[in-house]
């Protein structure tokens, strides 16, 4: 279908779209995407009925930046999160603003982490939900046994229960709400999100550590404060079991789609933030140019439109969600998104143009990343390669994902990729160029941003 011919359909039909992304989930750990051990029925029949793009990545592989360009369509040296706590700025075009502007009711319900600190604090009705109007979500935690969260009132409401399952149980009953009318939901699982025991006993009974198979590059005793002392089987069979938990509310939200006659008209997307390292090159959880981090899942069905049983190797940055979905859904708006409308690629047009790179960023070695000496660094993806440098140019690690998909050979030294080296120098250099990014140590970084006083804000209300 043209996208002349979507626009048309969507001016009579007016779909929907319910946006749900997990936290720190590897693009590689569903049935769908290849792992024969993780159980993701829900996910698998989303592919089956949908499109996997087996390359989406996270633009900057952290919690708050991700999200912030999940929501603008933005890089951060545009939208100015550039590391975790920080809030994003008032009045930038969103995800929920554009989709009101195209007559849809907006929620969000989950974890939002855009409001900055603390991390426990009310987010009220107004600017900073950024153009969303129902709102059932906390700022940010990872108390999974004890959900909790706000509505319009600074009381915050705690429930029993697993708190994926409160949230599905949230936007089940907003799909019940607005049937009859288009709508904008954004769904924001918090696991598989360390820590990773916070998982139902019954999901992780389906998972034996012995029989759990490691990735190549997994090394599983480190120098690492945030490996030391961890049971690596035991902690990747909760990882799976919580993936498992979440694949099962996926499936009740399939279920109530196809129960309220919405299936039909309802674009349904699954990605995740950024992925999660597990001990892979001996690092932890993200801000890592490593596939483990970096590589997301991305699957989307609208039946008669985006074809089903259908794998794309189109690469697609978070960066180019939205416009990708805003082209899809044939929403007009005047945001300046920076990212790439890939919809005529998702659709399966024959004269779609895949773009030819990606680029990826940690901004600030921060928190976690901080710990495990984790350097800020620039990156472009491929399709075959991976290319990496940090401040000042320097030449950090050179991959060729096709014939070392375990990311196993650094090539950075290797005497006869030279040319090839030199082409992916210059593309980087092109995006830093395209995004404004000065590509400066942090501290430089922060002041050339006009940031510092900022950071050094957020840093003190965290050791509070």
């Amino acid at each position: 279908m043209s996208r002349q011919d979507r626009q048309s359909d969507t001016d009579r039909k007016s779909p929907n779209l319910l946006f749900i992304f997990a936290d720190q989930m590897r693009g590689m750990d569903m049935g769908c995407a290849g792992n024969p051990v993780v159980q993701t029925p829900a996910m698998d029949r989303l592919a089956l009925e949908g499109t996997l793009l087996s390359h989406c990545y996270a633009t900057s592989p952290v919690c708050g930046p991700n999200r912030a360009i999940l929501q603008t369509g933005t890089y951060p040296t545009t939208n100015t999160v550039i590391g975790n706590d920080l809030p994003l700025p008032r009045g930038i075009p969103t995800l929920a603003t554009i989709a009101q502007e195209n007559g849809c009711r907006t929620g969000y319900i989950g974890k939002w982490h855009l409001d900055g600190l603390p991390r426990s604090k009310f987010t009220p009705p107004g600017p900073r939900r950024h153009g969303y109007e129902f709102w059932a979500a906390y700022n940010c935690t990872h108390d999974y046994f004890h959900p909790r969260y706000y509505r319009d009132t600074p009381k915050v409401i705690e429930v029993e229960g697993y708190e994926p399952a409160v949230q599905t149980d949230l936007a089940l009953q907003f799909l019940a709400d607005h049937e009859s009318e288009p709508f904008c939901l954004a769904l924001s699982w918090g696991p598989p999100h360390d820590p990773y025991d916070q998982v139902p006993e019954s999901y992780e009974a389906l998972y034996d550590p012995d029989a759990i198979s490691l990735r190549p590059n997994v090394q599983e005793s480190v120098s690492n404060p945030l490996a030391l002392g961890k049971e690596c089987r035991r902690t990747l069979c909760r990882y799976y079991a919580a993936i498992t938990g979440l694949d099962d509310q996926l499936g009740r939200i399939l279920t109530r789609l196809d129960d309220l006659g919405l299936a039909d008209n309802t674009v349904v997307v699954f990605t995740s933030d950024h992925g999660d390292m597990l001990w892979s090159h001996g690092w932890m959880k993200k801000q890592s140019p490593y596939e483990e981090a970096v590589h997301v899942p991305f699957l989307i069905r609208w039946p008669g439109h985006i074809p089903a049983r259908t794998t794309r190797e189109t690469l697609l940055g978070t960066v180019d969600v939205l416009p990708t979905l805003a082209g899809l859904l044939g929403w007009t708006h005047s945001a300046n998104l920076e990212g790439t409308d890939l919809s005529a690629a998702l659709c399966g047009e024959p004269d779609a143009i895949d773009p030819p790179s990606l680029l990826l960023a940690n901004y600030l070695a921060e928190d976690e990343a901080a710990q495990q000496r984790m350097p800020v660094w620039r990156a472009v993806r491929t399709a075959q390669y991976t290319y990496v440098e940090l401040p000042d140019h320097v030449p950090w690690m050179f991959f060729d994902n096709h014939a070392d998909p375990f990311q196993l050979h650094n090539l950075i030294d290797g005497p006869d990729r030279a040319e090839m080296r030199r082409q992916l120098r210059e593309k980087l250099s092109n995006w830093l160029l395209r995004t404004r990014d000065p590509f400066l140590p942090r501290k430089q970084f922060l002041d050339h941003r006009g940031m510092a006083q900022t950071w050094a804000e957020r840093e003190r209300e965290i050791r509070l």
